[in-house]
């Protein structure tokens, strides 16, 4: 994955070249701190990828791309403070270093700083990315919305759920594709195919994340096992397991997710219920079906298959996450 490096590189070297210098520090230190902490970047690199797929300039996309990784993390604040995450890859969220005043200003502003990184695009391309970066802004707060509710919802459904993903996850990284493609001027029809791509494989990959959740390796996974259990997040795991559960096993589940509880008995519980209704091995084919619908959005793309090789590579990495 060669081609995965150099567009990090690309990406790092920005991230240094616009490090935050403003006051005061209590503000762009926070902003600093998490957006150094890394990760895979995947966001950004999407967006360079589009560009380069269809001919564009990596000079023009790289600010639209550091955007997108900034708005990520603004995201990634706020998502934190909600769930009350201890850690976010590896390290203390920003919340629990400097409290959730600062938590809440630094993602604020890493927000606004997005914006300003599409200013140096032409008019009309100017224009088309913002549109596509607010909507999308405005639907992932839709499906955080969405996630909020199904905590105390009696009766959400399988597609609730992929509505509330599509709109929390799928569409970041649909439009990450979209804004790339339209930095270089692709087509109608080939920019919202780019779209679809990302969007299932979006889809596809906060289903692993929710798998991983329970089933992967935490050291790994750089998050608290188990976390959606504790929150009673409704996630694809336990609607599966609802919809296959024994009555008594529904009673259970029903149980422990009217209370948030540290209970360690709770995870157990759950956790047994899960491994008995197989809800992983169903996780993990929805998974494939998604990461299918992706590609065959991919081969509508009318550029040599050479080109598109890397995106389909790409899709199949993200989805091959240590378990």
């Amino acid at each position: 994955m060669e081609f995965l490096d150099r567009y990090q590189q690309i990406v790092a070297d920005a991230i240094q070249k616009y490090t935050f210098k403003d006051k005061p520090a209590e503000l762009y230190d926070p902003m600093n701190y998490i957006i150094s902490h890394g990760g895979k970047r995947l966001r950004p690199i999407m967006v360079l990828m589009a560009c380069d797929l269809f001919g564009g300039d990596l000079k023009e996309a790289i600010k639209p791309a550091l955007a997108i990784e900034f708005f990520h993390n603004f995201t990634l604040i706020h998502d934190d403070i909600m769930d009350e995450a201890p850690l976010r890859r590896n390290k203390p969220t920003i919340h629990t270093l400097h409290g959730i005043n600062t938590g809440i200003l630094s993602g604020d502003g890493l927000m606004l700083k997005a914006y300003k990184f599409f200013e140096d695009l032409e008019p009309e391309i100017f224009k088309a990315c913002i549109r596509i970066f607010t909507h999308t802004g405005l639907l992932l707060c839709e499906g955080q919305q969405y996630d909020i509710n199904f905590e105390t919802q009696e009766d959400v459904t399988f597609d609730d759920y992929i509505r509330m993903i599509t709109y929390k996850t799928g569409v970041l990284s649909a439009s990450s594709f979209e804004i790339g493609a339209m930095i270089a001027k692709a087509n109608f029809k080939d920019a919202k195919a780019i779209f679809n791509f990302g969007k299932h494989i979006g889809i596809a990959f906060q289903i692993m994340d929710d798998y991983l959740d329970v089933f992967g390796d935490q050291a790994q996974f750089g998050k608290k096992h188990a976390g959606d259990i504790y929150e009673n997040k409704k996630t694809v795991l336990y609607l599966m397991a609802r919809e296959h559960a024994t009555e008594e096993e529904r009673k259970e589940l029903d149980y422990w997710y009217s209370k948030k509880t540290e209970n360690i008995d709770k995870v157990y519980g759950v956790e047994k219920i899960f491994r008995r209704t197989k809800v992983d091995e169903k996780a993990l084919r929805l998974i494939e079906k998604h990461n299918e619908i992706g590609q065959s959005y991919l081969q509508k793309i009318d550029i040599p298959e050479e080109k598109k090789k890397p995106f389909a590579e790409l899709a199949n990495y993200l989805l091959r996450r240590e378990s």
